[in-house]
């Protein structure tokens, strides 16, 4: 493969100059932001090589290094298969193997944005309040060592390099689902720093830039079926491929330090003065009814969304989240019609070739949950719309975390909080709801203090394990 796909393919040069580190080098940034920022390189050249960082381990660098760096990007669409190499790339680095390594880097001047996709769980804050966990351990640990673990102690401590050599600080893109993502973000980091040291606290709060972004490609786990068919597509062993589906939405903040980005507009990126409208719009009607989507169709035995939304009774519920729960609780964003865009979602979610697992939707759910759905259904409440459909969602995600299904089959739980979780269950749907709206890390004060949602989510819950996911979404 040394000689393979990136000598075969590649068209931009490999020792071209970085300008960017980007922290948590999953499938998604791969088929989504390293693709607009190699499209822009194209059009409008630049110095805007990508280094990642893999924050927890090798594997990705491993499959990844063979090949100079460089994957194939498949498009899944209804009517084929559309590969593309992509060779933004220009090293990886493996945080805990060498965390003074990734520092380097990200104090190097070239550099001057620093990305991020480390999924919610990844900024060790609340998700239920933004605000930072001080008693997350990777956190505890970054405060008393300078070579960290986490990804906000890697922003403090990269920016604190800066400051020290009187080099500006660079733009942080957080690419992940968070709503106001760049404002949680500086105050996660603004907090860290002040506990470290409050003058690069100021430093920070004053130099640096923090535009919120909103992200948007259903990005399927890879399997190893994949590679065989990337192999059949292209002639080529491909041991990284990302497969994706044909649509793709950025839009970005345009809040820049110095204002030094890449030609992103050129490549069709969104850039706004204020992102809020658009990721509440895609937050709320997409990932909320992704995730409610998920717990239900697993539930219901379905394997993927696709799976999930071809059966009637999904699929009518899906659209009855939309128009009488989700839309009226939405502005929408400069020209978009929001019917339109959840038609548009249903096609996307019922794509046959995108298999995007229930299960893969359904982890970190604790973390997951405040912003795609909870916030919903505050605003609902206290607006008095009903959400009965949210409710059922919330009751699905309880019994998922149960570590049992309705079958009485196990779930391997992926969650930070999943012991705690698996520990609420009780057989009394009652005590398991109280149980659950105790927890301050997921339900916001409004919720908790709601007691007419708890007895909703309690006749929820109940009709969920009495019926089954499909005659409760069904009854919703």
């Amino acid at each position: 493969m040394e000689a393979g796909l990136h000598d075969r393919l590649h068209h931009t040069p490999s020792d071209a100059p970085t300008g960017i580190v980007h922290l948590g080098l999953g499938a998604f940034f791969r088929a989504h932001g390293a693709i607009y920022v190699d499209q822009a390189m194209q059009a409008g050249g630049g110095d805007w090589g990508i280094i990642g960082v893999s924050l927890k381990s090798p594997g990705t660098r491993d499959r990844l290094r063979p090949q100079g760096w460089a994957y194939t990007a498949v498009e899944l669409a209804p009517d084929g298969e559309r590969p593309q190499v992509v060779t933004i790339l220009r090293d990886v680095l493996v945080a805990p193997e060498d965390p003074q390594a990734v520092l380097d880097a990200m104090a190097d001047p070239a550099i001057r944005i620093v990305s991020l996709t480390v999924t919610e769980k990844g900024y060790c804050h609340e998700p239920s309040s933004g605000r930072l966990n001080r008693d997350h351990p990777d956190i505890r640990h970054d405060l008393d060592d300078p070579l960290p673990r986490s990804a906000p102690g890697f922003l403090v401590r990269a920016l604190e390099l800066r400051r020290a050599a009187g080099v500006a600080p660079f733009t942080v893109l957080c690419c992940d689902n968070l709503p106001e993502n760049g404002h949680v973000l500086r105050g996660v980091v603004l907090e860290l720093a002040g506990l470290i040291d409050p003058e690069l606290a100021d430093w920070i709060g004053a130099e640096g830039r923090f535009p919120s972004t909103m992200v948007d490609r259903i990005v399927p786990a890879t399997s190893p079926e994949d590679l065989d068919q990337v192999a059949r597509l292209t002639g080529l062993r491909d041991e990284a491929p990302v497969m994706h589906e044909p649509f793709r939405q950025w839009v970005v903040e345009d809040d820049f330090v110095g204002g030094d980005r890449p030609d992103l507009g050129t490549v069709g990126v969104q850039l706004v003065a204020d992102v809020t409208p658009y990721e509440h719009m895609k937050l709320r009607m997409l990932n909320g009814t992704h995730s409610s989507l998920a717990y239900l169709g697993y539930l219901g035995g379905h394997q993927t969304i696709a799976e999930t939304v071809g059966d009637p009774v999904f699929s009518a519920f899906v659209r009855k989240l939309w128009r009488n729960e989700i839309i009226p609780a939405l502005t929408p964003p400069p020209g978009e019609d929001l019917a339109a865009y959840a038609d548009a979602l249903h096609d996307r979610y019922a794509n046959p070739a995108i298999r995007h697992r229930t299960w893969q939707i359904a982890m970190d759910g604790s973390q997951k949950l405040p912003q795609r759905i909870l916030g919903t259904i505050a605003e609902g409440r206290a607006a008095g719309r009903a959400v009965p459909g949210l409710t059922l969602a919330v009751a699905a995600w309880m019994r998922y975390v149960s570590g049992v299904d309705l079958a009485g089959a196990a779930i391997e739980v992926k969650d930070p909080m999943a012991d705690r979780l698996a520990a609420l269950w009780r057989d009394d749907p009652a005590e398991t709801v109280a149980g659950f709206l105790a927890l301050e890390q997921v339900f916001p004060a409004a919720l908790r203090a709601d007691a007419g949602f708890a007895r909703d989510l309690t006749t929820a819950l109940t009709a969920l394990c009495d019926k089954g996911a499909a005659q409760a979404a069904a009854d919703a």
